[in-house]
C-alpha cells in the first residue's frame, strides 16, 4: 500500500512537472514571436511594448515594475559619477533603491533605434522565464513612457574584461585559480541556457565584457537582448540575422547565419583563450600576425613546447604547467574549424571542473618543476 501511494505521487510529481514544462515552453514561444518583431520608435509603438510586457508576463514575471522616478532617485538622476559602464545599447549606472536599501546596476537603454527595444522585450521575457547562479539576476524594469530600463544585482567586481583585458595602473591581475573559476562558472552558465533551458538558448553574444563578477568572483552573463532560442524537433540550426561581436563569432554563423548552440562553444573558446593569454581577441596596437587572437594561436596549439608562450605574462610564471596544457586543450576543442567537432558544454564543465578544483596542484614540488621548465633553454628553444 505504501509503495503504491509512493508510486501514485512521483507520478502526480511528474504530470505537474511536465504541466509546468509545457506552460515554460509555450510562454518561451510566446517570448520567440515578440523577439522577432520590428519595433518603430513612435509612441504608440513604445506603449505597445510595456503592454505586451505586462500581458505576456503575466505569472510568469517575478522582477519589479518600477516608475522612472523611483530609478531616477536611485542614480542621483542619473548622475555621471554613478555611471560604471557604458554599451551599444545604453549606459549602466549604480543606484541604492530607497524602499529596500539594495544595491542595484540600472542598465538605461538608449531611446533611439528600434534595435534597443526588441533588446529590452527579449531580456525581460528571458531573465524571467532563466534562473541560474551564473545568470544575472533581473531585479525589475521600467517601460515608463519612452523610457527602457533594466534593473540587475549590482556586481561589485564589474566584468571579466576589467580584471583582464582593461586592467587599470597598479590593479592586480587574476590569478590562475580565479581564471579557472570564472571559466568553469560561465561555462556552467551556457551549459544551462543550452541543455537544462526548455527549448534551449543559443546566448549569441559571449564575450568578456558581458561575464560579471560578484564579489567573490563568482561570473554571471549579462546582456540577454541578443539571446535566441534554438532549435527544436528536427531542426538542426535557427537561421537568423549575424549579430555579436567581431572576433567572438563562430565561422560558420558569421558566413551563413546558421546559429546553433556551438556557435556559443566557439564563442567560450575565443573568450577562455582571452583568459589564458591576457589578449584581447582583436587588438589593433599588436604586430599584424599577432593582432587576430584565434590567428595567432592556431599554429601554436600545435605544439607543445610553445604552449608557455601563451601564458599570459602578467601570471609571472604563478600557474602549474599540467593545468595550463590542459586549459589550451580545451580551447583548442572549442574552437575548431567544423562546429560538430566542438564539445557540448557540459563536456567542458567536466573539464573546467576538474582544473578549477585542484587544490593542491600548486604545492612546493610541483611549482619547483613548473619554474624548472619555464626556465629551461631547452622550454624556449622554439621561440
Amino acid at each position: 500500500m505504501n509503495c503504491f501511494t509512493c508510486c501514485m505521487s512521483e507520478q502526480k510529481l511528474s504530470r505537474k512537472s511536465l504541466k509546468e514544462s509545457i506552460k515554460e515552453y509555450h510562454d518561451t514561444k510566446t517570448l520567440a514571436s515578440f523577439a522577432n518583431i520590428s519595433f518603430k520608435s513612435d509612441s504608440s509603438r513604445l506603449r505597445y511594448i510595456a503592454d505586451e510586457i505586462k500581458k505576456i508576463g503575466k505569472g510568469n514575471i517575478s522582477a519589479d515594475i518600477f516608475t522612472f522616478r523611483e530609478l531616477s532617485s536611485a542614480t542621483k538622476n542619473f548622475n555621471p559619477d554613478n555611471l560604471i559602464g557604458e554599451g551599444g545599447f545604453g549606459r549602466v549606472y549604480k543606484g541604492q533603491m530607497e524602499k529596500t536599501n539594495q544595491v542595484v546596476a540600472v542598465k538605461q537603454l538608449d531611446r533611439n533605434g528600434f534595435q534597443g527595444n526588441r533588446e529590452f522585450l527579449v531580456e525581460v521575457l528571458m531573465l524571467s522565464l532563466l534562473h541560474h547562479p551564473n545568470l544575472v539576476n533581473l531585479v525589475g524594469y521600467c517601460a515608463d513612457g519612452d523610457q527602457r530600463i533594466l534593473v540587475y544585482d549590482y556586481m561589485p567586481n564589474g566584468s571579466l574584461e576589467d580584471h583582464l583585458l582593461d586592467l587599470a595602473p597598479g590593479k592586480k591581475p587574476l590569478d590562475w585559480k580565479t581564471r579557472m573559476k570564472i571559466a568553469e562558472g560561465a561555462a556552467r552558465g551556457l551549459e544551462y541556457l543550452h541543455e537544462s533551458a526548455n527549448p534551449p538558448v543559443i546566448y549569441r553574444d559571449f564575450k568578456a565584457s558581458n561575464i560579471l563578477l560578484d564579489e567573490d568572483f563568482n561570473p554571471k552573463l549579462s546582456d540577454f537582448g541578443l539571446a535566441k532560442l534554438g532549435p527544436t524537433g528536427d531542426k538542426t540550426h535557427v537561421s537568423t540575422r549575424v549579430m555579436g561581436t567581431y572576433g567572438y563569432c563562430a565561422p560558420e554563423y558569421a558566413l551563413t547565419g546558421q546559429l546553433t548552440s556551438k556557435s556559443d562553444v566557439y564563442s567560450f573558446g575565443v573568450v577562455f583563450l582571452e583568459i589564458i593569454t591576457g589578449r584581447r581577441v582583436i587588438d589593433n596596437s599588436r604586430p599584424t600576425e599577432e593582432q587576430n587572437l584565434v590567428i595567432w594561436a592556431t599554429p601554436l596549439f600545435k605544439d607543445k613546447k610553445k604552449f608557455i608562450l601563451m601564458a599570459d605574462p602578467l601570471l609571472e610564471g604563478k600557474y602549474p604547467l599540467k593545468s595550463l596544457y590542459q586549459a589550451l586543450a580545451v580551447a583548442a576543442m572549442c574552437l575548431q574549424e567544423e562546429a560538430a567537432t566542438r564539445p557540448l558544454m557540459s563536456d567542458v564543465v567536466t573539464a573546467l571542473e576538474y582544473l578549477a578544483v585542484k587544490k593542491g596542484e600548486l604545492d612546493h614540488e610541483d611549482m619547483d618543476d613548473h619554474i624548472l621548465n619555464v626556465a629551461s633553454p631547452d622550454s624556449r628553444q622554439d621561440d
